[in-house]
């Protein structure tokens, strides 16, 4: 489904999302802890805000320094302050989903475009699945209720990689990845949160199942458009 070019969507208590032509934003009622390994603010911060910018080739002509694009775009925007990522995929497609698990909730909002995607042969290389058509990378925000410490927001970016890799590889797919995938994960801050967040606990199967519909959802986007 193509989503209107200007629009905002509160599905959640966890974040609003907005989309407007070449912004998609998450914005939170709050300053989140994140982590992820976004261009602007990677590693473990805090933010209220985590913002796509849609590119074109022309914007990204050769030599010119994608994260000093990114920087003016971001200060002319006023989203300095958010965590950051790029994409070539057209933003009005993006996919959001909400899971419960106890008491947790995750919700996750992912833009997916397959061109720069990888996957294994059998002796477990990794080689390329690039497409002829499409464009994008996979980028992913899981946001989660309940409060993660450090180590368990690590374990929280395995699960959302393993996840999508998931909803990747379903149902006879062989891509497993794009080369420059971004995943950004959010819990309330808290620095005494939980101290795992596996597949055996309730924040696990909550982001697990979030992540996995999201990403299965832009795939079937992407499969509709650019495969016969």
């Amino acid at each position: 489904m193509l989503h209107d070019a200007c629009h905002a969507i509160a599905m959640t208590g966890l974040f609003r999302i907005d989309c407007a032509q070449p912004w998609l934003v998450a914005r939170f009622p709050e300053a989140w802890r994140m982590l992820s390994w976004s261009m602007n603010r990677p590693g473990l911060v805090r933010a209220d805000r985590v913002a796509w910018l849609e590119v074109k080739d022309a914007d990204l002509p050769l030599g010119l320094d994608p994260h000093a694009l990114l920087r003016t775009r971001l200060a002319a925007a006023g989203l300095d302050e958010a965590v950051a990522m790029m994409t070539a995929r057209d933003i009005r497609r993006h996919r959001d989903a909400e899971t419960r698990d106890g008491d947790a909730v995750a919700h996750a909002l992912a833009t997916l475009g397959l061109t720069n995607g990888v996957g294994f042969d059998p002796a477990g290389r990794v080689v390329p699945r690039r497409t002829q058509t499409g464009a994008g990378t996979i980028n992913i925000l899981a946001a989660v209720t309940r409060p993660l410490s450090e180590p368990a927001l690590l374990e929280a970016l395995a699960i959302v990689a393993t996840a999508r890799t998931a909803a990747l590889l379903a149902e006879g797919g062989s891509i497993a990845a794009t080369g420059t995938d971004c995943i950004v994960v959010a819990c309330p801050d808290d620095e005494d949160g939980d101290p795992y967040a596996g597949l055996h606990t309730a924040a696990g199967r909550a982001i697990a199942g979030a992540v996995y519909a999201a990403t299965r959802a832009a795939r079937a986007d992407w499969e509709s458009e650019f495969t016969t």
